[in-house]
């Protein structure tokens, strides 16, 4: 088993947080279909967005409830999801204008992988992987240190072997 480098997590009050705000949109937008109702093609509209809030709540609390982990091979999901193998990663990307989510960080792959969306803690699309959401930038700003150290590692590894 690898050693564990640096671990992200969502914590309770951000989860929360965002889970509750989530549900807070799905109800009033529900509310305001039903107690006022506007033209039926409207009321449908917000009665779907609403439950759609409801949804991404639900998505939001299940992909919370797990960590990502950075180990000396990987960069993993404790539901068993493996994002990245360092050897197929190009780049991290930290900066201000990164496409990056709230308090995380960008990574760009060697290849591509499928569509995958945790909301609140990652996505994947394509090449790219954005870490980040409802979890704590200290977390986030450590494993993307952690992170470029590694590859700077790799990078300097495979510069001596050629």
């Amino acid at each position: 088993m690898d050693e564990v480098f640096a671990t992200v997590s969502a914590s309770q009050a951000r989860r929360w947080t965002g889970v509750g705000m989530l549900m807070i949109v799905g109800a009033v937008v529900i509310y305001v279909a039903m107690a006022t109702p506007p033209a039926f093609e409207w009321q449908v509209f917000l009665i779907g967005t609403g439950l759609g809030a409801f949804w991404m709540a639900d998505r939001m609390r299940r992909a919370t409830e797990h960590k990502l982990e950075l180990t000396e091979t990987e960069l993993k999901s404790t539901e068993g999801i493996v994002l990245a193998r360092i050897e197929d990663i190009k780049t991290v990307e930290r900066g201000v204008f990164a496409f990056k989510p709230s308090n995380g960080f960008l990574i760009t792959l060697k290849t591509r992988g499928n569509r995958v969306w945790r909301p609140g803690l990652w996505w994947r699309m394509g090449r790219r992987i954005g870490i980040g959401g409802v979890t704590p930038a200290s977390q986030t700003k450590f494993m993307s240190e952690m992170l470029a150290a590694q590859l700077m590692q790799r990078d300097q590894e495979s510069d001596h072997t050629t």
